[in-house]
């Protein structure tokens, strides 16, 4: 029987993502929301090249891949870990009769070993905060080194994280849970100060919350050098539909040194 204090491993984020409660909701996502206007908007500026070789971490069910295809970007490979996921991104391209595609299982903590995918990258892309759905900071570095890996030097990297001081309701809620963690009462599950687990109408979900010192020092310890930061309510407004799918976050880009 499982033990429902266990702490969070990759394991447990798959078997969430696995769940067909999870797959409901993104592949919903992926067929009726496509790409966000704030990612339009950080694609356009910083994949300018549409001949450019990307590769899609964590590419779920294939909402930010087919979007990629369907704003001309022809040289596009996804994975992920969750074997439920990458069949709806497989069935929403066929749907849209989109050949050409790639999609893979892999682990982003452990893929870039593959002749296939070492240096070979013009850009890379970790979406909708599937990098802070990594437990442990070492392997969120793992996943990112990896990413280096896969690129070529000046290669961009896009990706996205919530923020620990984005708001006065965030900034409230961490000082409650220090408290928490200074008492020994925090959630036991979790593994580091910064992460959530917990449950809504995508099922259950792990994430970790950074605050910016933290993701600059990671990109730093893996060879990348950030270029910009934004939150994503001063990029764009978004759609009714997209702020009931997922909450504020912070875009991030940086380039392979």
């Amino acid at each position: 029987m499982k033990d429902p204090l266990a702490k969070i491993s990759s394991e447990t984020v798959r078997g969430d993502f696995n769940d067909p409660v999870a797959v409901i909701h993104y592949t919903r996502a992926a067929h009726q929301l496509g790409l966000w206007e704030s990612e339009r908007i950080m694609i356009e500026r910083f994949f300018p090249e549409r001949t450019m070789r990307l590769l899609e971490a964590g590419c779920g069910a294939g909402r930010v891949t087919v979007g990629l295809w369907e704003l001309g970007f022809r040289r596009v490979v996804g994975f992920d870990f969750a074997e439920e996921l990458l069949d709806q991104a497989r069935s929403l391209a066929a749907e849209r009769k989109i050949k050409g595609l790639a999609f893979h299982h892999g682990d982003a903590r452990a893929f870039a070993a593959d002749p296939a995918y070492a240096r070979r990258f013009d850009g890379a892309l970790f979406m909708f905060n599937g990098l802070m759905q990594i437990p442990g900071r070492e392997h969120r570095r793992q996943a990112l080194g990896q990413l280096h890996q896969a690129c070529k030097k000046g290669a961009p990297l896009l990706f996205t994280t919530h923020d620990r001081n984005s708001s006065a309701f965030e900034r409230a809620y961490w000082r409650l849970e220090a408290q928490r963690w200074a008492t020994g009462t925090q959630d036991p599950r979790v593994l580091e100060f910064g992460d959530r687990y917990f449950e809504d109408e995508a099922g259950r979900t792990f994430m970790h919350l950074p605050d910016r010192t933290e993701i600059l020092e990671d990109l730093a310890a893996t060879g990348w050098k950030h270029e910009f930061d934004e939150m994503r309510t001063a990029l764009a407004r978004e759609s009714r539909s997209v702020r009931d799918f997922s909450d504020e976050c912070r875009f991030w880009l940086a380039k392979r040194n």
